[in-house]
């Protein structure tokens, strides 16, 4: 474990890493933005917790790998204001309304901390596990070479399957018809 602080907003980040890195061997890894519902306290409402379970297996399984712990709680808003959304989601609103009625944009989180933080661990080749172009797109302006996009399809249930449409039709995240069919016919079995 490897703490980074950004000397900009004072928060604290970790890269976790997994085994040894050779430079010239593309890295598993995953930027994970912190989610105390689903990371700590086991939210069904979001896919965060199972993304995270999932990528520290699929390191463990592979021998190597890194995730990077970004403190950037209900993408950029805080946990406060991820409970207001919470309450707006309640009433109807999806994750994206949610935030721009309380003010926000969709999507405030921020990548820059990832260059120190890859710095620190040698890597700047990656097989990336993400749904979400935005890091992909992150991390390659940052010089880093996503040599492959691995999906992270995990998590859906009858609980977030509205969260996790939103998050494929208005953030663009890269999530196939596949993981809501298979994960619709799973749910019918309980």
């Amino acid at each position: 474990m490897h703490g980074f602080e950004d000397s900009e907003t004072g928060k604290e980040h970790v890269a976790l890493t997994f085994g040894t890195f050779s430079p010239d061997v593309p890295v598993l890894g995953r930027i994970h933005s912190e989610c105390l519902t689903g990371d700590a306290l086991f939210s069904l409402r979001c896919d965060c917790g199972f993304q995270l379970q999932t990528a520290m297996q699929n390191i463990a399984e592979e021998g190597q790998g890194f995730i990077l712990y970004l403190r950037q709680e209900g993408r950029g808003i805080g946990l406060l204001n991820k409970i207001r959304a919470y309450e707006l989601q309640d009433q109807g609103a999806n994750t994206v309304e949610a935030n721009e009625r309380l003010g926000f944009e969709a999507d405030m989180r921020k990548y820059d901390m990832i260059i120190p933080m890859m710095e620190k661990i040698g890597i700047d080749k990656v097989r990336l596990m993400t749904n979400n172009p935005r890091k992909v797109k992150a991390m390659q302006s940052f010089g880093l070479e996503v040599v492959e996009r691995v999906p992270l399809q995990v998590g859906k249930n009858r609980y977030n399957e509205a969260y996790l449409k939103t998050k494929s039709t208005q953030l663009g995240h890269m999530m196939s018809e596949h993981h809501f069919t298979e994960t619709e016919q799973d749910d019918s079995k309980e």
